[in-house]
């Protein structure tokens, strides 16, 4: 018999990277050198957040996502803490909050205009005052809203909860004390119960993230781990360091058992930090390697050999950090399965890089984009700290799903025009509504629509409705710019509203065009069932 090598199908096989052009990079950005091993970055679907090199205390920089191209060296940034920031956070159930930790042992929680950063913050809106050492790593929950750990360099895992009229707090929900070491990475599986972490004693350790519960603990003298990842709902642990031999590394775990790993593989001798990615929705693997060039990519399943190996993204541009955008802010319409933001510090800039599935079709692929989580919590702080465990809600990225609820949501909370437009896109779930409902809502907009131009032209402008023109800011309050830094800002605000409501504008087209689709097939099954 002849021997034929066996290939296993896979619809990632040909996943490639494809890098922005330099208009869609983010230039002059003055990145932080400090040599944690941290991201550096944090991205949502509105804003770009990246730590910066600055003197006297931290700072980090707030960019809306459309500000491409050169950045001010001059744009107003966020810097509230006496030490540098080595980590900051997006909250992922408000794109308007962020979370950062800093040399000087304080974690602050900010509030950031929904317009962006045109002026200084250095309030926060909340203070977590608890450790005795500089901070190096924060994490939000992923299904309870308003619930932070932080680690620092005393050792300690503290549980903060950040629904409480204080804005310093001094005593954190639980304390966590079971590392001889610095804690050097942190992951939650998929509903949050479970809390996997690397210490720099080399351990992996698995405990249950509401009360500290230590349940298993790693020994293994083969690998020693410096990063830790729950895949999902897999029940394995990915974790990344080196081999004895001091080879970059990495391992796969069983969840329930800590004692050997289950795969080990050697990548290179290279001396940079790996930092793994996963996607729950792809199953794909992503492993990038500080100050390398090179992305590699693979396929996890849950039979042997466990982990495949796809291909890899080269390039000549090494990374200090790599941030993630949430699945929500991908382009389904170009099959982007995954986009991370290099940042390159020898050439001061951010460099979008988005992971694209080649297809011919340019229609909506289902396959591609399952149900994936939301930006809306499942539980509440209190739900959680009684003891609730859920998972998270879901929502669907197909274009036009997320229209439907937001007629609702603005009616119920009038808002501004603009406000309610951004909602629209941003914070929609998966909903199916009686046709009738959708028509009496889509005919409501539209007069509403239209009975605000009418009492604009006429002057008479209602509080709750902002104009375009004016960019969300009241007419009376509006000045004329009188440098050339506020026109430029001011430029900028109005390029992005200009891109949101031609976003808009073609998810409306999009959803009207299924609407008549819908209204075609009804009156078609009524005159079937009529004969």
């Amino acid at each position: 018999m002849t021997w034929r090598p066996q290939y296993r199908s896979s619809k990632f096989r040909h996943v490639f990277g494809k890098a922005a052009t330099k208009e869609n990079c983010y230039d002059g950005v003055p990145i932080t050198r400090s040599v944690q091993d941290n991201s550096f970055c944090a991205i949502n679907p509105r804003f770009l957040a990246v730590i910066t090199e600055c003197a006297g205390g931290g700072a980090f920089l707030v960019l809306s996502v459309h500000h491409t191209g050169k950045v001010d060296p001059q744009q107003p940034r966020v810097s509230g803490h006496r030490g540098n920031v080595l980590d900051i956070k997006w909250n992922p159930f408000n794109d308007c909050c962020i979370a950062s930790c800093s040399e000087d042992a304080t974690v602050k929680v900010w509030e950031i205009p929904p317009h962006g950063v045109y002026k200084t913050i250095t309030v926060p809106w909340k203070e977590l005052q608890g450790h005795s050492r500089r901070v190096g790593l924060i994490e939000w929950h992923p299904t309870a809203n308003n619930i932070l750990f932080s680690t620092a360099y005393d050792y300690q895992i503290m549980i903060w909860n950040l629904d409480c009229p204080e804005p310093v707090i001094k005593n954190p929900v639980r304390t966590i004390s079971h590392h001889p070491d610095v804690v050097l990475s942190m992951s939650f599986n998929t509903d949050g119960s479970l809390l996997a972490t690397a210490c720099k004693d080399r351990k992996v350790r698995l405990m249950e993230s509401r009360s500290g519960t230590l349940l298993r603990e790693s020994n293994c003298k083969t690998h020693r781990a410096s990063k830790v990842l729950i895949l999902g709902n897999t029940k394995m642990l990915l974790t990344s360091g080196t081999s004895r031999y001091n080879d970059r590394q990495i391992a796969l775990w069983d969840q329930d058992d800590l004692s050997t790993p289950l795969l080990e593989d050697n990548l290179d001798g290279s001396s940079g930090v790996i930092f793994p990615f996963y996607d729950p929705d792809t199953h794909m693997l992503y492993l990038a390697g500080k100050g390398d060039g090179n992305i590699r990519y693979y396929e996890i399943s849950t039979e042997k050999p466990y982990i495949h190996f796809l291909t890899e993204y080269r390039s000549q541009l090494p990374q200090k950090g790599l941030g993630v955008m949430p699945k929500r802010g991908l382009d389904v319409s170009s099959c982007e399965v995954f986009r991370f933001y290099k940042l390159v510090t020898i050439k001061s800039l951010i460099e979008p890089l988005s992971m694209i599935v080649p297809r011919r079709s340019e229609s909506y692929q289902e396959d591609l984009y399952p149900m994936t989580a939301g930006n809306r919590p499942a539980l509440t702080a209190e739900e959680w700290l009684g003891g609730m465990d859920k998972g998270p809600l879901l929502m669907s990225l197909k274009p036009g799903s997320q229209i439907a609820e937001s007629f609702s949501d603005m009616k119920a909370v009038g808002n501004s025009l603009e406000n309610s437009l951004d909602t629209r896109r941003s914070q929609g779930r998966p909903c199916m509504l009686q046709l009738a409902y959708i028509q009496d809502q889509l005919e409501a907009k539209e007069s509403k629509e239209d009975s605000s131009c009418k009492e604009d032209s006429s002057h008479t402008v209602d509080d709750r409705i902002k104009t375009p023109v004016t960019n969300g800011e009241d007419v009376t309050l509006c000045s004329p710019p009188r440098t050339e830094n506020e026109l430029r800002l001011k430029f900028h605000k109005q390029q992005e509203e200009i891109r949101r409501l031609r976003e808009l504008l073609n998810q409306r087209d999009v959803r009207i065009k299924q609407l008549e689709l819908e209204i075609k097939n009804i009156k078609n099954s009524q005159s079937q069932s009529s004969l």
